[in-house]
């Protein structure tokens, strides 16, 4: 009997180690992984904020989607993963040829050896091209940039944000992504960062509390009173973060094998758990359950799971979900509140504490809790294994430690000089102008059509962006209700 076209293996588009599952699988799951952000994080951004920021914060979101794209392929991906030239860091170059796109994927490009030659650390070939992996990790390069975004909203200068991404990504990023995945000392020494604990949540977290420590903080009134201008939509946007961490979790094994569905439903597991215990927690100490602490407990157990997904059991990732639900909640309720310095950085949506300490948790506790067998699955390091499974597992534990310090310490380095170099030309936070009015002074552009905020609509203080239409007139005085035109009819 013939072969199915779509099966053979001699066709110029499906050379011999081409696997058309994996294949497939790896851009699907990009797709989720992608879909988090636009319009995923847009979208929550966009609700989550005061009416007058929601503007400019989805378009700081949109802005680094598509500036972290372009960046990348450029020369990003090849610095996170190409050829080492530091023991963090690989040598830069385009992923835009033909050649190096269609060819077979390979992570990392570069085989490591001991010094007696044998080989440690073997280079792997996943079963599909490398245009797949290097759209796969884009979008983890452009998740971490708006998660760190969240810090800074609703008040960094949109100029100096534009300046800020690229130089992050390069200086920033994708030194944690060679060091952890990409071939670097940390991957060859066997820290387990399974899909971005490390690399994209503790990254984001502690980049984006430097961040706002610069940039400064809101105006007063924004601090004290800062409410979502849309719950619902908020719950759109965080509904497709949480299902399109699927992709994030289960395309992290770089193929379709045992370990992609094992990640997906720990991922689930913890999140609902953490969901669970957060909301238990307001109820006990606020009195009622809060929506937005909903999403927040939903957050962090999608933080805490994610260095271990694939290879922690289904029981472990309940404990990742109720340490995540309960320990993040008391650095951000209880610790923030007595500490000066947390209370002088103002963190926009808590970005520290939602990915910053819940992607160190999980880091940690993957140390604690790596099953051996399913180490053994995926890791490029042999014999790996938990502190709780006995033998060497200690060792992995206090390798979590350092690398966890390794990524805060670059972190808090890079981003720092990153911003006090654009300070030089471009001042990091908007004039007190701009941030009275909000997205009509920043981009001209309003969100809706209503006048919010509790506030009457001045024109003397707001501009009038006058009409061509002779029918249409300037409001005068204070208007209450909407902003719009008076019609003579």
């Amino acid at each position: 009997m013939s072969i199915p076209g779509a099966y053979q293996t001699d066709l110029p588009a499906v050379p011999p180690w081409l696997n058309k599952g994996d294949n497939a699988w790896q851009m699907t799951a990009a797709t989720l992984v992608g879909l988090q952000s636009m319009p995923g994080l847009v979208i929550l951004y966009a609700s989550i904020v005061k009416k007058k920021w929601a503007v400019n914060s989805a378009f700081m979101a949109l802005y680094a989607f598509a500036a972290v794209l372009i960046c990348w392929v450029l020369v990003g991906y090849r610095i996170a993963f190409g050829d080492k030239l530091l023991p963090f860091w690989a040598k830069g170059a385009p992923a835009l040829g033909q050649k190096y796109l269609i060819g077979r994927a390979r992570v990392p490009e570069t085989t490591h050896y001991y010094s007696n030659g044998n080989i440690e650390s073997p280079m792997l070939e996943p079963f599909y091209p490398m245009a797949a992996h290097v759209y796969f990790h884009f979008t983890f390069a452009a998740i971490t940039m708006i998660l760190l975004a969240g810090s800074v909203l609703g008040r960094m200068n949109i100029k100096a944000w534009m300046a800020f991404v690229p130089l992050w990504l390069i200086f920033c990023y994708t030194v944690g992504a060679f060091s952890l995945w990409g071939g670097g000392f940390l991957y060859h020494w066997g820290v387990i960062d399974y899909s971005g604990g490390y690399v994209i949540h503790l990254s984001a977290g502690i980049s984006g509390f430097t961040a706002a420590y610069w940039v400064g903080p809101r105006l007063k009134s924004d601090r004290e009173r800062f409410p979502p201008n849309n719950v619902l939509l908020m719950l759109a946007g965080a509904g497709l973060l949480w299902m399109g961490w699927s992709g994030f979790n289960g395309g992290a094994p770089n193929a379709a094998n045992v370990t992609a569905p094992l990640a997906v439903l720990n991922t689930n597991i913890s999140a609902a758990t953490s969901l669970l215990v957060w909301t238990t927690l307001d109820v006990f100490y606020f009195g009622k359950p809060s929506v937005i602490g909903a999403v927040q407990g939903m957050m962090t157990g999608l933080a805490c799971v994610t260095p271990g997904a694939g290879v922690v059991q289904a029981w472990a990732a309940i404990v990742m979900g109720m340490l995540s639900g309960s320990i993040p909640w008391f650095s951000m309720m209880i610790l923030h509140k007595k500490s000066a310095f947390l209370q002088k950085v103002d963190d926009t949506l808590a970005v520290f504490h939602t990915h910053a300490v819940a992607g160190l948790l999980g880091g940690l506790l993957t140390g604690l809790l790596a099953e051996p067998t399913l180490c053994s699955i995926i890791l490029p390091v042999s014999n790996t294994r938990g502190a709780f499974y006995g033998g060497n597992g200690g060792m992995l534990f206090l390798k979590q430690i350092v690398a966890a310090l390794f990524i805060i310490g670059w972190n808090i380095v890079a981003t720092t000089i990153i911003l006090l170099a654009i300070r030089l030309f471009i001042p990091l936070r908007m004039s007190d102008e701009q941030l009275m009015i909000g997205d009509d002074a920043v981009h001209g552009e309003e969100a809706y059509a209503l006048w919010g905020d509790g506030e009457k609509y001045d024109p003397t203080r707001h501009g009038w962006h006058g009409s061509d239409s002779p029918q249409e007139t300037i409001p005068t005085g204070f208007v209450n209700g909407a902003r719009g035109v008076t019609i003579n009819l």
